[in-house]
């Protein structure tokens, strides 16, 4: 069986500018749809955090109000109860992507926190560019591709079209003023050609074979565009 690989945050909490630790996670739909979407297809799917540490949701993800409904948010629950690839994740460092059809980085703030700035998430991130296979990230999860400039600042996604989390959603969740740095701005310091769309809907940026979306709208969508490629 085809093997795709997830790599989630293993953080539990999004460092603010003074000093406050916000509690976060991964972000539960952008876990939950991509991998319903995936295992429905019929890949076998391994997650991979930092350490190989249980992940952890953001519970604010499973409130009803943000999962889209009561029904939604148990639905949501269940698939992650259920999923014992959760329980059991890989480190990052051992992961090699050659073994996967592809490689999916689901959002939350946790990424701000570890995979901006962790080494083997960027290798993994290189071997993915340099493959040719397609690969798909979204919301705050772009921010691992900070992690893979070099000591010069340079990055081989550089000039990439992308998106990610927007300034406007990061403050409509009330963080924009609290956080150390905004993902919007690094990824156009870059430099990446970042474009978005409007707040909290469905947006997604392909290019050769990055696959981005903006936000856990967007989430299921390019699990399933990404599908259709691999």
């Amino acid at each position: 069986m085809a093997k795709i690989l997830m790599v989630l945050s293993g953080a539990q909490y999004w460092t603010m500018k003074d000093g406050h630790r916000h509690p976060t996670g991964y972000w539960a739909e952008e876990f939950v749809a991509p991998y319903t979407a995936f295992t429905e297809a019929g890949y076998e799917v391994t997650v991979a955090t930092p350490g190989g540490v249980i992940p952890t949701v953001d519970v604010m993800s499973l409130r009803p109000s943000m999962a889209g409904g009561e029904q939604a948010a148990l639905q949501e629950e269940a698939v992650i109860e259920a999923a014992e690839q959760l329980r059991y994740p890989i480190a990052v460092k051992d992961a090699r992507f050659s073994d996967y059809a592809t490689v999916f980085y689901p959002g939350g703030h946790g990424p701000m926190e570890d995979l901006a700035y962790d080494a083997d998430s960027a290798r993994l991130l290189r071997e993915a560019l340099a493959s040719g296979k397609h690969f798909g990230i979204v919301c705050h999860a772009p921010s691992a591709i900070l992690a893979t400039r070099d000591e010069h600042g340079d990055t081989p996604f550089a000039n990439y079209s992308l998106t990610g989390f927007t300034n406007d959603e990061e403050a409509g969740v009330g963080l924009a003023d609290k956080a150390k740095w905004l993902l919007e701005d690094e990824l156009k310091n870059l430099p990446t050609n970042y474009s978005r769309g409007p707040m909290w809907e469905p947006y997604l940026v392909t290019d050769r074979t990055l696959h981005t979306g903006q936000n856990p709208a967007s989430a299921g969508p390019l699990a399933k565009e990404l599908l259709a490629v691999i």
